[in-house]
Order: C-alpha cells, then sequence, then structure tokens
C-alpha cells in the first residue's frame, strides 16, 4: 500500500522579522538537545500516503514551560497503521538563533509525501499550512530572537509572563492564533483550500541555507507517539486525546490538551488505517 523512500527535504525560507536591540543574557538551551553549530542539510526517510491526511484538530496551546522554548505544532504522520498525530511541544531549539520549521504533507505525482522538518536561521515553507500557534502558513509570528534571547508575543503564544519576563505583544497577528476559527482553513496538506503549493520568492532564495534536523528528544516523541495506540486516527477518528504536550515526549504530565470536539469524524480510506477488529476508534 505504501512504501518508505529517500527523500531530500526542499524547504525555501523566508526572512524571520526580528525587533528590537535590548541586551538580555545569553540563552542556554537543556542539554538534551544541543545539536552540533553547524549540521550538514537535513536529509530524512520520508513517509508516503495513498490518501491525503486528516484536518488539523482543534486544540489548545500548553503554557510554554520553560524560557527559551520554541513551539512546534503538531502534524499527522504515517505508520503501520496509517495516519497517526505526533502532538504540539513546546522544545529547545538545538542553539541560540535557530527557529522551527513545521513538517509537511504535499500531493506528488498522485501519492502524499511528508517533507520533514527543520531548524534554520529562518522559518522556510511548509506548504502554506496554518498550523496555528504562530505558523500562519507563512513564517512564525509567535516570538522571535532578540541578541541571543527568544521573545514570545503573548498575542500568539501562551506564555506564563509572571514566570517568563521577556514578552512582547504584536496584534497584527490575532487572527492566526489557532485553526478553529471558522474562517481559518484546518486542512494539513499543502495544496488543499487556503494553502499553497509554490514557495515566495523570499523562501526559495533561502532554500541553500546551512539546516539542523530534529532534535534526539524530538524524535524520541515522534517514535512515542507512532508507538500510541490512541493517537492513531482511524482509533480516535481524528480527534486525538493528546493533541499538545508542555515537553516533547510529555504524554502524561500535567498541562496535556487534547483535542476539542467538533467537525467530521475521520474514516480512513484504505484498510491500512483501520482498527484491529474488536477495537473502537
Amino acid at each position: 500500500m505504501t512504501r518508505a523512500f529517500g527523500w531530500s527535504v526542499l524547504a525555501a525560507i523566508p526572512a524571520a522579522a526580528l525587533a528590537g536591540c535590548i541586551v538580555q543574557p545569553p540563552y542556554a538551551p537543556a542539554p538534551a538537545a544541543v545539536a552540533p553549530a553547524e549540521a550538514a542539510p537535513v536529509a530524512e526517510t520520508a513517509e508516503q500516503a495513498p490518501e491525503p491526511p486528516p484536518p488539523l484538530p482543534d486544540y489548545d496551546q500548553p503554557p510554554c514551560p520553560e524560557e527559551g522554548y520554541i513551539w512546534a505544532p503538531g502534524v499527522w504522520r504515517w505508520g503501520p497503521e496509517g495516519y497517526f498525530w505526533v502532538p504540539g511541544t513546546w522544545v529547545a531549539p538545538p542553539r541560540p538563533g535557530v527557529l522551527w520549521t513545521p513538517g509537511y504533507w504535499a500531493l506528488a505525482a498522485g501519492v502524499y509525501v511528508f517533507h520533514p522538518g527543520y531548524w534554520g536561521p529562518h522559518v522556510g515553507y511548509y506548504g502554506g499550512i496554518n498550523y496555528g500557534g504562530g505558523y500562519g502558513g507563512n513564517g512564525y509570528m509567535g516570538g522571535r530572537w532578540v541578541n541571543s534571547r527568544f521573545e514570545y508575543n503573548t498575542a500568539v503564544s501562551n506564555v506564563n509572563v509572571t514566570t517568563v519576563h521577556n514578552t512582547y505583544v504584536d496584534r497584527t497577528v490575532i487572527n492566526n492564533v489557532t485553526v478553529n476559527n471558522t474562517n481559518i482553513t484546518r486542512v494539513s496538506y499543502a495544496g488543499g483550500a487556503g494553502t499553497r503549493v509554490q514557495p515566495t520568492a523570499e523562501e526559495t532564495a533561502a532554500a541553500h541555507q546551512v539546516r539542523t534536523p530534529p532534535t534526539a528528544v524530538q524524535n524520541q516523541h515522534h517514535y512515542t507517539a507512532r508507538n500510541t495506540p490512541m493517537l492513531n486516527a482511524a482509533r480516535n477518528a481524528g480527534h486525538p486525546p493528546i493533541a499538545a504536550t508542555p515537553h516533547p515526549g510529555g504524554f502524561n504530565e500535567r498541562g496535556v490538551t487534547a483535542a476539542k470536539p467538533g467537525g467530521p469524524a475521520y474514516r480512513p480510506q484504505h484498510a491500512g488505517g483501520k482498527p484491529e477488529q474488536g477495537e473502537r476508534p
């Protein structure tokens, strides 16, 4: 039904807006998430699926657990039983100054291909998909780097300002905060309604910048989701009970949010995405 093949991620990177010149103490990411300062361009094995991914679920973003963490939105991935949900999560970047470009699905030659996400100095092309939480389809408006410290846009990011003080407010992106707004498409692949299949000129020009693959904790987060039956779309009808977590892999920790009810139930088009006999979706 499906097969995995090597796919070189080709994502272009638009310029991210950095404002302000306040000198702040340097940011030190969590040791477990540290990666080499310079890494080779991302080249991973990508999934290939015979049907489009389910719509993006509607869920609340947990509060940012630690200063310096950056939001990585949830995304559908493909596994032995079809699509499964990798919860959105806050994650420590591999080094200061880099931002997360989410992975995305796109239709190519009659099949749906997943392009993995990566870290880089600018946010690249991710299919024009509105993931919410600052990822409105072009760039990232949830925060910005100022020198070596990350500042959060509280109009978009869920941040406890009593514990995290490096914040600002930019309400020009308030309509891109969540995917549940009726005026915002919930499609989860490039080429669907409201998305775009071509990168902008700025994204194309930035295609050759150095990119860093997901960190070790992000990879573990993905594998944990893959092996969690309740996150399979055929079992949860497209409404994952664990939609977002405060930390990568923290599926049972306090602050986990579930998908909200509403919208049609997802049903897979192919047998590989069906739950086993006797199990309830």
